[in-house]
């Protein structure tokens, strides 16, 4: 897999048939080995190793309806109140982050109402602070604090 701007973490992969598996330790079980699951599961990792955002606290493709369509949202993180903290959206290493992933996220956010929106490709990324009032994003560019209380 691509190496990533992300610290390395002790990950289970097995290979099955031919393919690769990750181990997800919020899901806890073995996930088809795509690139944007590498970017996925390191970054899940740099949270609760780094940044201690506490595991039961994030949910990988979390379920969402919007325009009527039926959407999966790639990371959610909640806070300890149980209310939508952080959206990230991840793309695989070779992708671009562009206008388009922004969009995406934006999309999902007005549904759900996050403090923070995140885009990466484990290569960059991009971090806003969500103005619902104005409908309005501040580029904040460091991933935040998880929230204490």
């Amino acid at each position: 897999m691509q190496n990533l701007e992300l610290p390395e973490f002790d990950h289970q992969i097995k290979k099955h048939d031919d393919k690769l598996w990750i181990f997800d330790i919020l899901r806890k079980k073995y996930i088809f080995l795509t690139p944007e699951e590498w970017v996925r599961q390191n970054l899940i990792h740099y949270l609760i190793q780094d940044h201690h955002y506490p595991k039961a606290l994030i949910k990988v493709e979390t379920g969402l309806k919007y325009d009527k369509r039926q959407k999966r949202s790639d990371i959610v993180v909640y806070n300890r109140s149980g209310q939508i903290f952080l959206i990230i959206e991840c793309k695989a290493g070779h992708i671009k982050i562009g206008q388009d992933t922004l969009e995406q996220v934006s999309a999902y956010n007005h549904v759900l109402k996050a403090s923070y929106i995140m885009v990466t490709n484990g290569q960059h990324y991009l971090v806003y602070a969500t103005d619902h009032e104005r409908k309005q994003y501040q580029l904040v560019n460091e991933i935040p604090t998880f929230p204490t209380v």
